[in-house]
């Protein structure tokens, strides 16, 4: 049995050259790539660019997320304001990465054919690996959110966002991309490194002075999280998809966020 699930899907790119500085275009493109929040328009060549900001918009949607966390904390608690974080996510980003989680479950869990998987992971209907992945990444941040608590949920939200689109554009650049014509065609060239260094710096050293060396266990829950998506879908596939760098990012930030717990 299988329902649709409707969401949001960044609107045609635009070839025509846009204003503004042309070294903020990348970031420009990001921001409408991965963010429902207006930012004009981009051309092709900008999207090409919007890689090297990824880590950059994540800190943005983290640093959302962590403001609502604070104040639905104060309001109701630690639990309500794990769930109004993760919702305030979804609608930040219309559902983009969760989109991708749940497609790659239904395509990797349901067929061992590499071409029916990919057929399968462009069905926009949802099934049921793909349902019961998204229940349980979901269901497992709220959980891990209001278990850290007040004091260190903002700064693992933020981090966690952060490096795990940074592990999007690692993916991305090395993949192999595999479709002609997909959410990452034209992004997996080489990237400017500095936006990308400078906004793990900051993850890190923000998570180092709120969370200590939680954040090295964080680090290491992400790079598995993140890495077990990139492994199986290279020996399953041959490579990656927009869906499997999706599944990457939500695996990821969730790592981030068990690993944080379980430092002693």
């Amino acid at each position: 049995m299988t329902f649709t699930l409707r969401l949001w899907a960044p609107s045609a790119r635009s070839t025509a050259p846009p204003g503004g500085p042309e070294r903020m275009r990348g970031a420009r493109a990001a921001v409408i790539f991965l963010t429902r929040l207006p930012a004009g328009r981009a051309g092709t060549e900008d999207f090409a660019r919007a890689p090297g900001w990824f880590a950059a918009v994540g800190l943005l949607v983290g640093g959302v997320q962590a403001v609502v966390y604070l104040l639905a904390n104060a309001l109701w608690g630690p639990a309500l304001a794990a769930l109004a974080a993760i919702i305030a996510g979804l609608l930040l980003t219309g559902a983009l990465h969760e989109d991708g989680l749940a497609d790659t479950f239904d395509g990797l869990g349901g067929s061992p054919r590499s071409e029916r998987a990919l057929e399968i992971m462009r069905d926009s209907r949802i099934g049921s690996f793909g349902a019961l992945a998204l229940g349980l990444v979901l269901g497992a941040s709220v959980l891990a959110l209001a278990q850290l608590g007040a004091g260190a949920a903002p700064v693992a939200l933020i981090a966690a966002a952060g490096l795990s689109r940074a592990a999007m554009g690692v993916m991305l650049r090395h993949g192999p991309y595999l479709r002609a014509q997909g959410t990452g065609t034209g992004m997996t060239g080489p990237q400017n490194g500095l936006p990308i260094a400078l906004a793990v710096a900051f993850a890190l050293a923000l998570g180092f002075l709120a969370l200590g060396g939680a954040v090295l266990s964080g680090l290491a829950g992400l790079l598995a999280g993140a890495g077990v998506i990139w492994r199986w879908s290279r020996r399953r596939l041959g490579g990656v998809t927009g869906d499997i760098l999706g599944a990457a990012q939500q695996l990821g930030a969730l790592g981030f966020l068990l690993g944080v717990l379980a430092w002693p």
